[in-house]
């Protein structure tokens, strides 16, 4: 689900998104008044691209997907659409116990009242990453999730800044996660 948002000039729009993610990095709360000041824009300036609060939230969700797809793609040896299921999770785990990772990442977590749209939003662009094709064996299913699962862990504690893993942890614990995935460590 690509971003929707028709009126934007890339420019403006693009700087819009990243003074609201970088106000979620800094713990500040997202509003269409404090996005404009961070943004140095007027609050009817910042309307014309994003209307409303919602409009400008799933803006940003489509946002950081796009530079978290950006960065996971870097794990990958072929291109996107050219990696199998077990490729692009692989990816993910390395990315989540390799990179280290933005309070903005858990954008779809910032706002209660759309919390429920923007987690559909950022599940249906971020679910080729972590799916697990069905018609793999219970046994090798479980492995596969089990190591989506550490990774989905390692993310949040590092993204929220709760219990990260060190730097020393890191790589032992890929490790585990990619004895789960059925590879070598690299």
């Amino acid at each position: 689900m690509p971003s929707t948002v028709s009126r934007r000039r890339p420019s403006s729009a693009t700087a819009i998104l990243d003074a609201a993610r970088a106000l979620l990095d800094d713990g500040v709360t997202v509003s269409l008044e404090s996005v404009a000041h961070a943004a140095g824009l007027t609050k009817p300036g910042l309307m014309y691209h994003y209307p409303t609060k919602s409009a400008l939230m799933e803006a940003l969700v489509d946002h950081v997907v796009d530079s978290q797809e950006r960065e996971l793609s870097t794990y990958l040896d072929v291109e996107v659409d050219q990696a199998t299921s077990l490729q692009r999770l692989g990816a993910y785990v390395r990315w989540a116990l390799q990179s280290h990772h933005r309070r903005s990442d858990l954008v779809m977590l910032s706002d209660p009242k759309l919390a429920d749209r923007m987690l559909a939003r950022w599940t249906h662009r971020f679910h080729q990453w972590v799916q697990v094709p069905p018609e793999v064996p219970a046994v090798e299913k479980a492995r596969l999730h089990a190591a989506r699962l550490l990774a989905d862990g390692a993310w949040l504690a590092d993204s929220s800044r709760t219990f990260p893993l060190s730097e020393d942890e890191r790589p032992q614990v890929l490790s585990v996660a990619l004895q789960l995935l059925g590879e070598e460590s690299s």
